[in-house]
């Protein structure tokens, strides 16, 4: 059964609609904007009945508080108004409001209304989602194709990408750097990290396929992935609306290789300087690297490689983050393991 707020300061027209819904949907009617808030932190509804002249919080200072928050950004809202104004309803429309039903409450018509309006808003999350499906489809093919062109770090970006989730749900479990951490949509984040190396799509295969290790201007070359791989996706960023996600691209990709104490590339950027993206990538690249087979070199044991990070904290890495990779070490051991079985089979 699914849940419905009803949000009216007006007794009467609470009492009219909760009679009319009940038995259909589970209804919570609320006098305030505050008490619908107490119980949005413990329970969340498939649709909000909100009222747009109230006292102290109106609907459209409601409206905007729910859409800023992530935990409540989703959930679909119909204004209920007496008003007759086309303003309202344009500005209403323009904050995401699925659609407005007027008051006095038609109990009939208010039944109608929302069986419709919840079905729009199934519709329109199938929707988003089946695009969701193709936009992370065609990046995991970009990235796939810029990593087959390197044929010495097969399966990287993957095991990157599984790495970096395990580190960021750390951190929001522990409130380290809670305001950003929290802020961040993972299922927009992660798909986002799979770009990190799209930089080496310029850089030379004789170079990303040398089978010893690398001259100084050769490794000069491969610094320039960061650089190339912010200006590739700024390219894309002209071109397109989607702004979070190449917001979290470009960061991945231009700031992966900085260092803490300031001697990492491109920038030579210092401490919270380097974006919070790039400093968490850091260390899921550098593990990667570390517990793989390279031409030049043979794998290290997850223990060396904890051991390396852990040494290198507050040189190369965010020390606070460094505390996060230890807790979760034995996570990275089990995905590094479960990468070279599948590798083999």
């Amino acid at each position: 059964m699914k849940t419905i707020f009803i949000v009216d300061d007006n007794k009467s027209n609470l009492f009219s609609a909760k009679t009319a819904l009940e038995g259909v949907y589970r209804t919570y009617a609320l006098l305030s904007a505050e008490r619908m808030f107490k119980i949005a932190e413990r329970i969340t509804p498939d649709l909000i009945l909100l009222d747009i002249d109230m006292p102290e919080l109106d609907g459209f200072e409601v409206m905007q508080i729910l859409k800023s928050d992530d935990r409540w950004s989703a959930i679909p809202v119909v204004f209920l108004t007496s008003r007759n104004d086309a303003e309202a309803e344009i500005r209403g429309f323009e904050m995401g409001a699925l659609g407005f039903i007027n008051k006095p409450i038609s109990q009939p018509v208010l039944v109608k209304r929302i069986e419709t309006h919840l079905e729009m808003d199934k519709l329109i999350k199938e929707s988003q989602k089946a695009l969701r499906n193709i936009h992370n489809a065609t990046i995991s093919v970009i990235a796939d194709l810029v990593e087959t062109r390197d044929e010495t770090t097969g399966g990287h970006i993957e095991r990157t990408q599984i790495y970096l989730e395990l580190l960021v749900k750390e951190l929001l479990r522990t409130g380290v750097y809670k305001d950003e951490v929290s802020a961040w949509d993972i299922n927009v984040l992660l798909p986002s990290a799979q770009l990190h190396d799209v930089g080496k799509i310029r850089i030379s295969d004789l170079i990303l396929n040398k089978p010893g290790k690398l001259t100084d201007e050769e490794f000069d070359s491969i610094k320039h992935h960061c650089e190339i791989g912010e200006r590739v996706i700024s390219r894309i960023a002209e071109r397109t609306d989607n702004d979070v996600f190449l917001h979290h691209a470009k960061r991945f990709a231009a700031y992966h290789h900085e260092k803490w104490n300031g001697t990492g590339y491109p920038r030579g950027l210092r401490g919270e300087e380097i974006p919070l993206e790039g400093r968490i990538m850091a260390i899921a690249d550098v593990y990667d690297a570390l517990v793989s087979r390279r031409p030049y070199k043979e794998p290290f044991s997850h223990e060396q490689a904890v051991e390396i990070i852990t040494k290198d904290s507050g040189a190369h890495f965010d020390p606070k983050i460094v505390e996060a990779f230890i807790r979760v070490a034995d996570d990275f051991w089990l995905e590094s393991i479960t990468s070279a079985d599948d590798t083999r089979s």
